[in-house]
């Protein structure tokens, strides 16, 4: 299936910046679920310090600013050809060892409540535990835009039972690294049938399962990926592959707005 994806970021302040310093995961690459036929990323009001892959594999770039213009706009834009692959990815040559998806992190320590979801999976096979899981967690976690925020943790999202995807793939790496599977962060995005505009990216887990490699699995939807997601970013968990991320420095209000589009 051929994607077409445009992703806006607009960041607006009050006064002029002192100093600003994003860093942008907004650039695909060609793996074995997607080919990138065209992608461009164009930052207007901040300049390009430097681009590289970072230790993840993921292509990032610095941008900064100081002063005005009082607007840094950001626009990654593209076409992706996607693969359903039933959910495996397989294995990558990326610099990160397995054994770094294994440790918890804070977004992703496991806690009662992770146990409790783990005490209700019965099945017999890797595979099939997970996709119980997956289940699970989809039936614990109610989708609910604004329940939760980006510093929500597994624990906490599975306490109130609300959140967004960014919590279901934070509680499903969490009990997926408890069951002993390396388990990490996906960002990108997905063809949602019924809109074309969506107000956010996705994000979705994947557990290393022996035998087949990385295999996905998006507990927002109760499902693996298949040919309507495009892959952006990996990482531990939501820090390591967000889009965009950044420090600022000055007293300057900061209004963020974010437009996205994906279709066939």
């Amino acid at each position: 299936m051929l994607l077409k994806i445009l992703h806006r970021t607009e960041y607006s302040y009050d006064s002029p910046v002192n100093y600003a310093l994003q860093r942008l995961r907004l650039t695909p690459q060609t793996s074995a679920t997607q080919r990138v036929v065209s992608w461009s990323v164009n930052v207007e009001g901040a300049r390009e310090e430097v681009r590289f892959r970072d230790h993840f594999g993921n292509e990032t770039q610095l941008v900064s600013a100081d002063g005005a213009p009082h607007v840094i706009g950001i626009v990654a834009t593209g076409v992706v050809e996607t693969y359903d692959t039933s959910g495996i990815y397989g294995r990558d040559g990326g610099l990160a060892p397995l054994w770094l998806f294994e440790s918890p992190t804070t977004l992703t320590a496991p806690g009662p409540g992770v146990r409790k979801l783990l005490e209700a999976v019965t099945a017999t096979s890797e595979i099939d535990r997970l996709h119980e899981l997956m289940h699970a967690i989809k039936a614990a976690v109610a989708f609910n835009v604004g329940a939760t925020g980006p510093e929500t943790t597994a624990e906490q999202a599975l306490e109130q039972g609300s959140g967004v995807c960014q919590d279901h793939a934070h509680v499903f790496i969490a009990a997926s690294r408890a069951m002993g599977h390396p388990a990490r962060y996906v960002s990108g995005y997905l063809l949602i049938d019924d809109r074309v505009d969506q107000v956010a990216s996705h994000a979705w887990a994947e557990a290393y399962v022996n035998g087949l490699g990385w295999v996905s699995f998006d507990a927002a939807n109760g499902m693996s990926t298949d040919e309507r997601y495009a892959r952006i970013a990996v990482g531990r968990d939501y820090r390591d592959a967000m889009p965009v991320s950044g420090i600022r420095i000055g007293n300057a209000d900061e209004r963020l707005a974010v437009h996205i589009t994906v279709e066939q």
